[in-house]
């Protein structure tokens, strides 16, 4: 048996130290606290991180979350596609000849709006309701697969410089 492994009897309790009651007693004057410095005071704010800059005031101030593999899309709607002639095939191309869409993305066909004749359109993505419109005026919508093999673009913004 060793000084390490000694330990009180079962059910047996200390009392607890009172600190503080004067100078002649355990625990006077300073009550264990040392001499001076920030562990002797009792006015330092929660959070102190000792001068560095605290928690608090380093994270961001915004709210929420930035997903870094948000998949963006350029928006045409119904109204516009109504626009084109009847059986013509639309795709990112056309709309961009036409300057709807942006030089380059990703394209989203949205349901604002009537479409009154049959189109084959072609575009990465589809609100379910624009599909349907699309069929109903007897057309056919048909999705282009996405750019990157994954289904998920590559990270952007500090989700790579954080790790």
């Amino acid at each position: 048996m060793k000084v390490h492994d000694l330990k009180p009897a079962p059910g047996s309790r200390r009392p607890k130290r009172r600190v503080g009651r004067g100078i002649a007693g355990k625990g006077g004057k300073t009550a264990g606290r040392g001499t001076k410095g920030q562990g002797a005071r009792d006015t330092v704010p929660t959070g102190f991180e000792g001068g560095q800059t605290p928690l608090h005031r380093r994270t961001p101030k915004a709210k929420g979350f930035k997903n870094p593999f948000r998949v963006e899309y350029h928006v045409v709607n119904l109204s516009t596609l109504d626009a084109f002639d009847a059986n013509a095939e639309v795709t990112p191309e056309t709309l961009r000849a036409r300057g709807l869409v942006a030089k380059r993305g990703l394209v989203k066909v949205l349901a604002r709006g009537e479409l009154s004749k049959p189109l084959t359109v072609r575009a990465h993505g589809f609100s379910e309701a624009a599909a349907r419109a699309i069929e109903a005026a007897g057309g056919t919508a048909e999705r282009l697969p996405l750019p990157w093999p994954t289904g998920r673009p590559p990270a952007r913004g500090n989700a790579l410089t954080n790790r």
